[in-house]
């Protein structure tokens, strides 16, 4: 019996995909792009419903769509026991998992358990209970030899990028300040919103997005990339030892308000299902616990962290995002608001310049412009912008590419970065001792 050249390609294509109970678009964005090394053969393991028709639909929108089109080809499961079925059938070898996070640490532990690689979006977990059994389960990882991997987009918009590269420059930017409670050293705030759009479609949230108890309080979900991009800023490629080095000072969480007809918009539902009635006032508001704060230290120095969630952004706008990170000789702060036609900008702006900072500033740009060629400096009032050139401006939902590719870089290495693991349970840690102290201090 002979193969084609084709089916002889496909079989020598070591990463095979599975996909399981995909709740959550993430779990689609993953494959909006092939892979040279990914079998375009990808199996799924789901309940039947709402959320498994609106992932089969999206991967159907990239594979027939005009530009770059994708070929997947999506083999589904949708028996009660769609999860044992995964473990048993062992139809690939990388489980991406994005969806109800209530049940996702036993997902993660079982496929770690039964020796899969796991791509999985964050948050990982959403309370304290479970951080025990995440801990195993990297020891597990470490001693079947699977690497288990969660998804940090934000390490990819290239403002982000920038900041954290001008802060390893000590002629532009000094030395991280220390910072107090009051004014720390590092600030991070994300505003999101219920009401979006997805490759180009008004996105339809499962109804279980909104109750805390399965997505996870905001301080928990989006916060997570925040405490993430903190630790990859401020301490690049350095271990962080969650014993040691973290120190929660505060934390707090307020709802955001939703009518019923909100609701049903975003759900495409006729209503409220039963879950969700413990946090209905007058049978038509909903609270979702989407809001929060931290207030922390990580190695001395204080950060702040604080997620909002809107129902849906201004005219023009979208999500956004504020960061500062305070040096000894310039701030580097990244705005996204209306001036900046909610676009995200960095700029640099000098704390008490000297009369050769700018010439100091200038060197350090000639570096970044081997990494980065073609960004350059607009001087303002209260210092320079950042100016960035197209190429290097990708949208949110081409970063789940970026992550992807450099989680199969890592798949061939047959290991993750030292600090990638201890700085995964480190940033755990900080969310869900931060929810400790916030549902006790309400």
């Amino acid at each position: 019996m002979f193969l084609n050249k084709d089916a002889i390609a496909q079989n020598q294509k070591e990463i095979k995909l599975i996909t399981l109970a995909p709740g959550h678009f993430h779990a689609a964005l993953v494959q909006k792009n092939m892979y040279p090394e990914v079998s375009s053969d990808v199996h799924v393991y789901a309940p039947a419903g709402n959320d498994l028709d609106f992932h089969l639909q999206r991967i159907q929108g990239y594979n027939t769509r005009t530009d770059n089109a994708t070929h997947w080809q999506e083999k589904v499961y949708t028996g009660n026991d769609y999860f044992e079925k995964m473990l048993a059938d062992k139809a690939g070898n990388v489980v991406v998992i994005a969806g109800n996070n209530r049940i996702k640490a036993d997902y993660l532990e079982k496929s770690i358990k039964a020796g899969f690689h796991v791509l999985a979006d964050k948050p990982m977990i959403i309370n304290e209970k479970d951080f025990d059994k995440l801990k195993r389960t990297f020891a597990t990882a470490a001693q079947k030899n699977v690497l288990l991997y969660d998804i940090m987009t934000e390490r990819y918009e290239i403002t982000t990028m920038l900041q954290r590269e001008f802060s390893r420059l000590p002629a532009a930017f000094g030395k991280l300040e220390k910072g107090t409670p009051e004014n720390p050293a590092v600030t991070k705030e994300s505003v999101h919103h219920f009401y979006k759009y997805v490759s180009g479609s008004v996105l339809t949230r499962p109804s279980w997005f909104m109750d805390v108890s399965q997505q996870g309080e905001g301080i928990v979900d989006v916060t997570t990339h925040l405490v993430d991009l903190i630790q990859w800023e401020c301490f690049p490629e350095q271990i962080i030892n969650y014993q040691q080095d973290i120190k929660i000072n505060q934390a707090r969480h307020w709802p955001t308000n939703m009518t019923l007809s909100q609701f049903k918009t975003i759900t495409k539902t006729t209503g409220f299902p039963d879950y969700l009635k413990k946090d209905v006032v007058n049978d038509t508001l909903l609270k979702v616990f989407s809001n929060g704060e931290i207030n922390y230290q990580i190695k001395g120095v204080h950060a702040k962290a604080s997620v909002i969630w809107a129902y849906q952004a201004p005219e023009g706008g979208g999500d956004t995002h504020y960061s500062i990170m305070r040096g000894t000789k310039a701030n580097l702060i990244i705005r996204q608001g209306a001036e900046q036609n909610y676009k995200p900008t960095l700029y640099i702006e000098p704390v008490n310049p000297t009369n050769n900072y700018e010439a100091e500033l200038n060197k350090a740009l000639t570096v970044m412009q081997k990494q980065y060629p073609g960004i350059s400096l607009k001087q303002n009032s209260k210092g320079w912008e950042v100016e960035i050139p197209e190429k290097y401006k990708e949208g949110h939902e081409a970063h789940f590419g970026r992550v992807t590719e450099k989680y199969l870089q890592f798949l061939k290495q047959g290991k993750l970065p030292a600090w990638e693991v201890p700085n995964m349970i480190a940033k755990y840690y900080t969310t869900t001792q931060a929810l400790k102290m916030a549902t006790k201090n309400p």
